[in-house]
């Protein structure tokens, strides 16, 4: 209706929206040094302090702290075949808990999510979860919640009124609630570690900061490598390895539920590239065009973080023929990016077939950025595609989904927080 940039108001801040891949990629690769800040929202200051990878300031300090964490994961098997075995070794741990279930319905949100949780725990904390540990299934739904109320109009009215935070009932009490066992749960692991810190052996991510905090200290008395900025970046690591993945997972078993016969297509390349009793591996990938292109066509419809996370202008600047005021919020509509009809042809169909091409194998499309471009990309990209492929494919190897026939199809709108997630949904996992 507005077109692909348009302005409003909140207050005296304007508030820019870019709806379609070109002006989002002028703005973020073209002008990225003006469009990588992230705007100072009282909300987001009051829980995260300015300090992590996702929303901190962009700046030296960032651009430090980022660098730091990249290698350190991929130390520990970010993008790489290493860290296979974990996933697929958590694979079995949900297959088990699945089969508990025979052929009655049950709610996959809390076994997806204790899996994708699992898996950025054993590279950050250095270990896994039972399913059955109350703490960890109790932070899980914390920050599931924790996210959903975070668009709650009334919590937003705190980015006008920051003393709203402190009143002591309603949505407020609740984040504040959420924040606090969140911080507790991270800064005792945090400090087990310390505890038990070997030099010569470190573990994992916090292991690898911990001394990076101590090296520091030697030669930078005024570094920003301490505890208290490794608490910001466990949480933004534990937060967005979580529930940007379990929703893309749950997204792929509701539509392919829905969908049996692409459900089936997917089935009958799993049985000839890999047959019954071998585990999938990240070898396999490129064999599998049309997985590969059933797990896009989910993300494209379903956009996890449908607004990308918001940006700032860092200084007053031409774009696109607008003069963008200095400290501008910048909303990246990745959403309607992917259902352009300019680019996606009946875009609000599912249609995997659309990422092949005639041969049937993958096509890779510029206008599909389901994980953000330029220097504020998400970290987890790499991770996060092989948990996609190596689950999806684990699930649909060892089941079939069925969406139950006595229930009424949900809503695919989705519930709208800070991420997109399916409304609650059951279905039926029959053992092949």
């Amino acid at each position: 209706m507005y077109g692909n940039i348009f302005c409003f108001f909140v207050g005296s801040r304007p508030i820019i929206i870019l709806s379609d891949f070109e002006v989002v990629r002028d703005a973020l690769v073209n002008q990225a040094e003006v469009f990588s800040d992230r705007p100072s929202l009282p909300l987001v200051a009051l829980i995260t302090k300015k300090k992590g990878v996702v929303f901190a300031p962009y700046g030296p300090v960032w651009r430090k702290q980022r660098k730091f964490s990249h290698s350190t994961l991929r130390h520990f098997g970010l993008g790489k075949h290493s860290l296979e075995p974990k996933i697929t070794e958590e694979f079995r741990f949900v297959k088990e808990e699945i089969l508990k279930y025979g052929e009655k319905q049950f709610n996959p949100f809390p076994i997806i999510s204790n899996a994708v949780s699992n898996i950025i725990c054993s590279i950050a904390f250095g270990r896994r979860f039972d399913y059955d540990n109350v703490e960890f299934k109790t932070l899980l739904s914390l920050m599931s919640r924790g996210l959903e109320i975070s668009l709650n109009i009334h919590v937003i009215l705190v980015n006008i009124c920051p003393w709203l935070y402190y009143l002591p009932f309603g949505p407020y009490r609740e984040l504040r609630q959420i924040v606090f066992d969140i911080t507790t749960f991270l800064k005792k692991i945090i400090a087990q570690h310390r505890e038990n810190l070997d030099a010569q052996n470190p573990q994992d991510f916090i292991d690898m900061y911990l001394l990076q905090v101590d090296e520091e200290k030697k030669t930078n008395s005024k570094s920003s490598f301490n505890e208290d900025y490794l608490f910001y970046i466990i949480g933004d690591l534990f937060v967005a390895g979580t529930d940007t993945t379990t929703n893309t997972i749950l997204w792929c078993l509701l539509y392919l539920s829905l969908h049996p016969q692409v459900q089936e297509k997917v089935q009958e390349e799993i049985e000839s590239v890999i047959g019954r009793d071998r585990c999938p591996t990240l070898a396999d990938k490129v064999h599998m065009p049309f997985t590969e292109a059933t797990i896009m066509e989910v993300q494209r419809m379903t956009v996890v973080v449908p607004l990308s996370i918001p940006r700032m202008a860092s200084e007053t600047t031409v774009f696109q023929g607008y003069t963008i005021p200095k400290g501008s919020v910048i909303f990246c509509n990745l959403w309607s990016v992917h259902r352009d009809p300019s680019i996606w042809k009946n875009p609000d169909d599912f249609y995997p077939e659309r990422f092949l091409d005639e041969n049937g194998q993958l096509l890779k499309k510029e206008t599909f950025i389901p994980f953000g471009i330029g220097k504020r990309v998400c970290m987890g990209e790499q991770l996060a595609k092989m948990e996609l492929f190596l689950m999806v494919t684990s699930l649909l190897q060892h089941f079939t989904f069925l969406y139950p026939e006595d229930l009424k199809k949900p809503s695919m709108d989705g519930r709208f927080g800070l991420t997109l997630a399916p409304f609650p949904f059951n279905v039926i996992a029959l053992k092949r």
